[in-house]
This record gives C-alpha cells, structure tokens and sequence, in this order.
C-alpha cells in the first residue's frame, strides 16, 4: 500500500506540473505513448504468472529440482539459480520476485535448509540477470525504444557478455558466504500433486508459447495479452473465485506512472543537462563506467526506473545505453527501494515470516555492486 500511496502522490505531483504549463501537455503525452505498452506487459505477465502459480505450475518445476539435487543442498541452490536465471529472462525481474521467492522459501523450509540464501539469491538474480532481453526488464523495454532496428536477438548480443558476468559474479560472492549452508545435505518432501490437473496442464502449455513467442520479435505485449485472456477463460470456467481485481499489479503501474511522470517534467526543467556533467559523453572504459556508477547510484538513492529515465538522453549511443542498463539493472542491490522486485520481493517475504537485516542486506549490496558492475562494463567495452 505504501508504493500506491507514493505513486499517487507523484502522480498528483505530475498532473499539478501539467496544468501549470511545467511539464508542457505533449510531453506528457509522448511519454505516455511510450510507457503504456510496457506497463500492459507488466499487468498482463503478472496475471499470467499469478494465474500459473495458482495452478501449481511453479511449485511443480521446485519440487522437481529438490528431487534433481538428490539432497544435495549446494546442487539444489544450483537449480534455484537455473530457475530464477529463466524465469527473469523471460518472465520480467517482478515476476521472479513475486512468484519464486515463496517457491524458495517454502522449498529451503521443507528441506530443512536456511531460507537466507535462496531468497537472496532470488532477489539479487532477479535484478542482474535482468540485462539478456528487453522482456527481462521495465528499463530494458523502455530502452529498446531507444535502439531502432533492435530486436530481441539483436538486443540478446549486445548485452550477453555482461549478462553473463551479471549472473556468475553475484552467485560466486553468495556461494562464498553462504557455503557453511549450501555445503550440507537435505531430505526430500512428498510431492503434492496439483489440485486441478486441467488448470495445471493449461498453464504449462501457455507459459510454455509464451516463452519463444516473447523473444519472436513481436511487441511483447501483444503475447503476453494474449496468454493472460486463455488463462483467465480457463481459471473463470474452473475456479472464478480465483478471478479477482487483486491479481492486477496496480501498485506497481501507479508508482511507475508517477515516477514516468516526474521524471518526464524534471527533462523539461534542465535535469539531462545536470546529470550529463556526472555521466559524461565518452564511449571509452573510463566513460562507460562512469555511466554504469551513475545509474547505480541514482538507483540506489531513489529507483532504478527515474534513474534509467533520468540518465537516458545522456547515453547517446547503444553501448552507452548498455552501460546505463548495467549501473540500473544490476546495481539496485544496496537500498530496499533501489528496484520494485526488490520492494516485492520483502513483502512476500513478510508474508512468510523470513526476517531479513537490511544492514547486512546493503552490506552485502556494497560488496557485490562494484565487483559486478564494473567487470560486466568492462567486457562491453571490449
């Protein structure tokens, strides 16, 4: 509740700033034009995936890696790792974040393992593996306006040497602190069979399309529409109690309007030629990182979203913009409210009764942020 209450504020903020002729009207309109299909793609992949979770699909995929590990603690980190890694490249980073951190946690508790690990692993690999493909991320889709002439694959290429490194990086330093944990073994829990076979098989096949047709090339809304209209239609035929204006993520489209919003006015009163003095113009190491830092500092003082917003018309060029999509993807690991996976990722695990210590928690964020970061930058240099 309290991310509508900030979003309607800034949204309040925002229409004031229209009427008063600071934010001109067709500006408000042009970034209106643009922000709709990706916030269309975020409700509808939302509905998706918490329709599929409904159906057991996600608890599925879990129990089955717990059977893959053998008791293997260590293997079965692997497997959440394998799981978060695809299920934020092709189902959004808030996806990962609302739907798999239950999985984990209830997986780790059943196994008898620490939750720690595996929920910070979901929440870090939900910000830096966000970078492969424009589905993975809001920013990713709103930069992809900015590459004309970009598809997916060709978005794909441009970003996998840092992708990689995004991935490897974080899960080598959570290994190391956790290995007292993931160096043990686990006993295995009964499987529980999905309630609705029906629902259950209609989930898998969707999400199954769905996965290449987002990568297909076509407006990823359009796919993710579409898949959200079949599995309402079977869950209002099998379990309409299910159905209910609480599956939308509306928080989160109000935050971001307003944030989309502000930002837009803060462009209109001089901010790119401010931050430009901070981000540079150069398409070096030394310029690319200092990029990268800005994006990561701007995310972590107030969201990944206005920052990526904020830096983007100073970027200039698609390996700057890639540098910027670095420093705002995976550098949002230090302050709660540095991404909204981040702050979805708490509520759920609120909801489960997992404390967390955000000083260990921005700890942690301080070490691995530029130890990510600035290699993924590097290998896009080369």
């Amino acid at each position: 509740m309290r991310s509508a209450i900030v979003g309607a504020a800034l949204l309040v903020v925002g229409l004031v700033l229209v009427a008063t002729g600071v934010l001109p009207l067709a500006d408000a309109l042009e970034v209106g034009e643009r922000v709709w299909p990706v916030l269309l793609f975020v409700v509808a992949i939302t509905v998706v995936t918490e329709l599929a979770a409904e159906a057991g699909l996600f608890r599925v995929v879990a129990e089955f890696a717990a059977r893959v590990g053998r008791g293997r603690a260590w293997v079965l980190w692997l497997l959440v790792v394998a799981l978060a890694v695809v299920c934020t490249v092709f189902l959004s980073l808030d996806t990962t974040a609302v739907l798999l951190t239950p999985v984990v946690v209830i997986l780790a508790r059943h196994a008898g393992l620490s939750p720690l690990p595996f929920a910070l692993t979901t929440v870090w690999l939900a910000n830096t593996a966000s970078l492969l493909l424009p589905v993975s991320n809001l920013t990713n889709l709103l930069a992809e306006h900015e590459l004309p002439g970009y598809g997916p694959l060709d978005f794909a290429r441009l970003m996998a040497l840092p992708a990689l490194v995004a991935i490897v990086v974080p899960c080598l330093l959570l290994f190391a602190v956790y290995r007292r944990e993931l160096l043990t073994r686990y006993t295995v829990d009964d499987s529980h069979a999905p309630t609705d076979r029906a629902l259950f098989l209609a989930s898998a096949v969707v999400v199954a399309l769905l996965l290449p047709a987002l990568v297909s090339g076509v407006a990823v809304w359009i796919p993710a529409v579409a898949a959200a209209v079949v599995l309402l239609g079977f869950f209002i035929v099998r379990r309409r109690a299910v159905v209910r204006f609480s599956l939308l993520p509306w928080q989160i489209v109000l935050l971001a309007s307003g944030l989309f919003l502000v930002v837009q006015a803060g462009h209109s009163l001089g901010l790119a030629a401010l931050l430009e003095t901070a981000a540079g113009r150069t398409d070096d190491a030394a310029g690319l990182l200092r990029l990268a830092a800005s994006g990561a500092v701007g995310s972590n003082l107030a969201n990944n979203l206005p920052a990526y917003l904020a830096l983007e018309p100073v970027a200039g060029s698609p390996t700057r913009l890639a540098a910027l999509l670095i420093g705002t993807n995976a550098g949002p690991l230090i302050t709660p409210w540095a991404s909204l996976a981040t702050l979805l990722w708490h509520q759920r695990l609120v909801s489960l009764g997992v404390e967390i210590s955000w000083r260990r928690y921005a700890a942690l964020g301080l070490l691995v942020v530029p130890l990510t970061i600035v290699p993924a930058v590097l290998v896009l240099a080369l």
